[in-house]
């Protein structure tokens, strides 16, 4: 019998793990693949030099495999070389912050684990969880280790949608799904099929000295487009966003365009 692959871009400390397999392990079984430390704004990236370590690790009782490397590095061995047996689903998370709008997608460790998914031909979902703009005390309680009943309630939710996805099958139309659930949803809460905004962000660095920067994103957005049918706007409503994404998928130019740019 196939499995269900977790990872995550928030490591294997993230409180949000151990709710997330025991929230899916009701229904399936689950393996959980994931970094050994916080990975975050890493997007796809795979190691190409480095050796990758892999330890078996016990967490509040559910055991895990660590990795030292990537959340993409993750799903390749889960997938790949881990077990005798392929999964037949990844799902990535649930990430502490929201992954919407373009920018957020593209950059996300999360949802770069789940790109990894479907590269190897498997559904794949990204589960986020955060606040509206404005917030920034929210990630400190969501890591805390009181957080334990809210990082419950999330899970419930993530495991409903998979649960749902599983039954109806995964959309043909989709290479996966990228999924933001706000922090007061109950499994009650509307959900949204959603399109991804188009936003992006300003400045992630500061200056620290002379010829030394830090990564200091405060969590603003910029270049806001139209956010009717967006991810962005059922954030705004309180809603479950589920968007369902095509990667990388090439368009067609205007003929003026075109004839500029082809020769021969």
């Amino acid at each position: 019998m196939s499995f269900i692959l977790v990872t995550n871009d928030d490591g294997i400390d993230s409180p949000a793990l151990p709710a997330l397999v025991r929230a899916l392990a009701e229904s399936w079984p689950v393996r959980a693949v994931v970094p050994s430390q916080e990975r975050s704004w890493i997007g796809k990236a795979i190691s190409r030099w480095e050796d990758i370590r892999v330890e078996c690790a016990l967490r509040d009782g559910v055991e895990f495999h660590s990795v030292d490397g990537f959340p993409a590095d993750c799903t390749q061995l889960g997938v790949h070389s881990l077990f005798r047996e392929k999964p037949d689903m990844v799902v990535s998370g649930i990430n502490v912050g929201f992954n919407h709008g373009l920018a957020f997608f593209l950059s996300s460790g999360t949802v770069g684990a789940a790109c990894e998914g479907w590269i190897a031909g498997l559904p794949a979902i990204a589960f986020s969880t955060g606040v509206s703009r404005g917030h920034h005390d929210w990630a400190p309680k969501a890591w805390s280790e009181s957080s334990g009943p809210f990082w419950a309630r999330i899970s419930a939710i993530a495991a409903e949608i998979v649960a749902d996805v599983r039954r109806v099958g995964f959309p043909e139309e989709a290479d996966l799904l990228n999924v933001n659930i706000p922090e007061s949803a109950e499994l009650s809460t509307p959900r949204a099929v959603t399109t991804l905004a188009k936003v992006g962000y300003d400045n992630l660095f500061r200056r620290q000295s002379e010829g030394l920067y830090t990564h200091d994103f405060s969590g603003g957005f910029s270049r806001v487009h139209q956010l009717e049918g967006t991810d962005l706007e059922a954030d705004g409503k309180a809603r479950v966003s589920i968007t369902p994404v095509r990667l990388a998928h090439s368009v067609t130019l205007p003929d003026r365009t075109r004839r500029a740019l082809e020769r021969g």
